[in-house]
């Protein structure tokens, strides 16, 4: 009886993995005293990643049936130690050019970022995604019913999802291909993903970490954008630059909503207030954090508070500077973790040291529940705990200017 190709191609992966990771082990071993040293981050926070060298993504696509982009995945050197998406031209669409260059073409198709065929029926007509490909965008289009089909740069996605592994994710093309425009990302419109491109040269000599958190971030501005939280997205993308800095980060976001009815200037005027650099704090870390844990900010000289230690449930829920956190985990990849908030986070500037065990029980008390937009101060029922005092700084040196 044969066996399914399914089974044959899991099978063929769990090999592939395996001798991998016996090929890794015994490097580590004989060239251990060469290797170059890698300091570790001096937060606990760190992510796991997972590299997909050349040769298996051939693998995987000579069995999906793609010959011709399996020949061409290692001249491509398409390897991924970050989630990567591949919209795969069938090898009778890829004779629709044959003056192309088949491994620049499986470039300008692959984008950082898992880009499921359900998350990609909710994109705005006419986004443009950048490519692995330097300055190339890819266009998506749909049918406008429901989007039913979808269209990459005019090419239908026939078989979408015929691939997915958690870092991998592959859609089937069948139609004309060419090679993308040095134009296709330069019309700027609201559906635009195109980023700031470093020259070739700072390309080459960037390090790795670098690279995975520019991958990492563009994730994050695509999925925020579909999930209401535009104005955080645009702020992601206004400070790209030093953002794609650090090793990773913590983000507080505020939703469209509240920033459209009044929290807006607040917010935005001390984003750097709401970044918690060097630090992915996921759900499970962020809850475990002790009451008056500090974080720093990318604000620099002022630090976040927890006033309220998670696990309280909806009758307690945690709060930082007095602030709820309403969603937890509401995005995170491995290098970016993001965290809804109900309002921007008023400063907590410490004038004189205070003691945490006689100020532990006010510490828990809300008060920042009732905030003055007007003034911009936190308007309190009771005694703010000794040693704290509760203001918000507008200057735009903290935000996005």
């Amino acid at each position: 009886m044969a066996i399914p190709l399914r089974i044959q191609l899991l099978f063929l992966l769990l090999i592939l993995l395996l001798i991998s990771l016996f090929i890794s082990a015994a490097t580590a071993v004989d060239g251990g005293s060469t290797a170059p040293s890698i300091s570790p981050s001096s937060t606990p926070f760190q992510a796991i990643t997972h590299t997909y060298p050349p040769a298996l993504f051939a693998t995987i696509l000579s069995t999906l049936g793609y010959q011709e982009l399996s020949t061409a995945a290692v001249t491509a050197n398409l390897s991924a130690t970050a989630p990567l998406t591949i919209f795969a031209a069938s090898d009778a669409s890829l004779l629709t050019c044959a003056s192309c260059s088949v491994p620049v073409l499986l470039q300008e198709l692959s984008i950082p970022g898992l880009y499921p065929f359900r998350f990609l029926q909710t994109l705005t007509f006419g986004t443009k995604i950048e490519t692995l490909a330097p300055n190339r965008c890819l266009t998506l289009t749909g049918d406008g019913k429901n989007n039913s089909k979808l269209f990459v740069n005019g090419v239908q996605i026939t078989s979408p999802d015929i691939f997915s592994n958690g870092l991998v994710v592959i859609h089937g093309l069948q139609g004309y291909v060419s090679h993308l425009s040095p134009l296709s990302c330069n019309v700027e419109r609201m559906t635009s993903l195109s980023f700031p491109s470093p020259s070739l040269s700072s390309a080459t000599t960037a390090p790795q970490s670098l690279f995975v958190m520019r991958l990492m971030l563009k994730d994050a501005i695509v999925r925020l954008r579909a999930t209401g939280y535009t104005v955080v997205s645009l702020a992601l993308r206004v400070k790209y630059a030093d953002l794609s800095e650090l090793k990773s980060m913590t983000i507080f976001a505020l939703d469209d909503v509240s920033i459209f009815s009044g929290s807006g200037n607040a917010y935005l005027s001390n984003f750097r207030y709401h970044v918690v650099p060097n630090k992915r704090l996921t759900a499970s870390e962020l809850v475990s954090l002790q009451l008056a844990t500090p974080l720093p900010t990318m604000d620099a000289g002022n630090s976040l508070v927890v006033t309220t230690a998670g696990g309280g449930g909806l009758l307690s829920p945690m709060k930082i500077n007095y602030v709820k956190i309403t969603t937890i985990d509401l995005l995170h990849n491995s290098r970016i973790a993001i965290h809804g908030v109900s309002s921007p986070f008023p400063h907590m500037n410490q004038h004189q040291p205070f003691d945490l065990e006689s100020s532990s029980a006010e510490i828990r008390r809300p008060m920042c529940d009732h905030f003055d937009w007007n003034s911009g101060t936190c308007v309190a029922e009771a005694r703010v705990p000794p040693g704290m005092q509760s203001t918000v700084d507008f200057e735009d040196h903290h935000g996005l200017l």
